[in-house]
């Protein structure tokens, strides 16, 4: 058994510990924010955070997680979307929706470590994920 913190909520469950955190995320706790993209780490549509910080849940080993893991859906809170949510549905950001889940985590961490960035520390900080 691998104990887990998901969007607030201790998790228990039943899978290897080689398993990749995506899977464990999506098979077993059906979360479907963080979507499996390149399976290598490239493209960022498996981007979760733990502990604030964004990773790859596609080559990280459900073993490697000790911190509290957020998905997009646990962005939400309380029945609201995140602001960051709420501008992308009214600045209507989506184009196919693949690529979204990695391109709003990867500002979400931007935008908690620099409220004002430049357009510059934005292009760097959205470059990982492939859209």
């Amino acid at each position: 058994m691998v104990k887990l913190q998901v969007n607030g909520v201790s998790q228990e469950v039943d899978v290897d510990p080689s398993t990749p955190l995506l899977y464990v995320l999506r098979n077993d706790l059906d979360l479907r924010g963080p979507r499996f993209g390149c399976g290598l780490g490239q493209c960022g549509a498996c981007t979760v955070l733990i502990d604030g910080v964004a990773i790859r849940s596609c080559i990280t080993p459900v073993s490697a997680v000790s911190g509290a893991i957020t998905t997009l859906e646990g962005l939400a809170q309380g029945g609201k979307l995140h602001p960051l949510q709420q501008a992308w549905i009214d600045e209507q950001a989506a184009q196919c929706g693949y690529c979204q889940n990695g391109q709003i985590m990867n500002a979400k961490v931007l935008l908690d470590r620099n409220p004002n960035p430049s357009d510059a520390e934005i292009s760097a900080a959205m470059e990982g994920v492939l859209c």
